[in-house]
């Protein structure tokens, strides 16, 4: 668990930094222009900077809850290996979609939490969730479905400068690795990886309609 603990205390080091050093913060955002001109490093540093302290802590709030699973189930290693795998597949997928927008810019470690939320949501879909203090749990499940439907919102709405699209790459990156590792999960529980898939190609229906 200490190299969680690192990683949550490496991205917010990264953060604050960014916060305080506005120069530091656009150099290695994710920025389509400068990435397509070469800058290929910011679809990774882009991963450890973010908006507020609310971004921030909602992320590494998630993950450190959702962490654990995937540790335990796949060991620290293949964890990290998730994670960034999520990462790039996030920043990844958000080129494709912004890729003629050269001003559009995010930030956040959205794809590579979404990655390990649904890695967890897929080995332990019934476990209960207390989001915001609230005593009502929610099933994990829920959670992840309700997750990428708000983040189709936030990518058509474009108004938080925050990377949603990221959370389609990570969670594409999340449940197929889990499923490689895991693939009896796809007749166990069939309604759940269809449901978990849904919100997926509803967003790319979505765009390709608007292309």
């Amino acid at each position: 668990m200490i190299i969680l603990y690192i990683l949550i205390g490496i991205t917010a080091l990264i953060s604050w930094k960014g916060w305080e050093d506005t120069s530091f913060f656009r150099k290695y955002m994710f920025h389509v222009g400068s990435i397509r001109a070469g800058e290929h490093f910011r679809m990774l540093t882009s991963g450890f900077l973010h908006g507020d302290l609310t971004h921030l802590a909602f992320n590494m709030i998630s993950l450190y809850f959702f962490a654990p699973v995937v540790i335990y189930q796949f060991g620290l290693y293949t964890f990290l290996f998730l994670y960034g795998s999520s990462l790039l597949a996030g920043s990844m997928l958000t080129l494709y979609f912004y890729k003629n927008q050269y001003h559009y810019t995010a930030i956040g470690a959205s794809g590579a939490v979404t990655g390990i939320i649904y890695a967890a949501i897929l080995l332990y879909p019934d476990m209960d969730l207390y989001l915001f203090f609230i005593p009502i749990p929610i099933k994990a499940y829920l959670f992840g479905i309700g997750y990428l439907l708000y983040s189709i919102y936030g990518m058509k709405a474009q108004n938080d400068g925050i990377g949603h699209a990221a959370h389609f790459g990570g969670a594409i990156a999340g449940l197929f690795f889990t499923l490689l590792k895991v693939p009896h999960l796809i007749f166990k529980q069939p309604l759940l990886v269809a449901g978990l898939i849904l919100p997926i190609v509803i967003l790319f229906f979505m765009e390709r309609k608007r292309k």
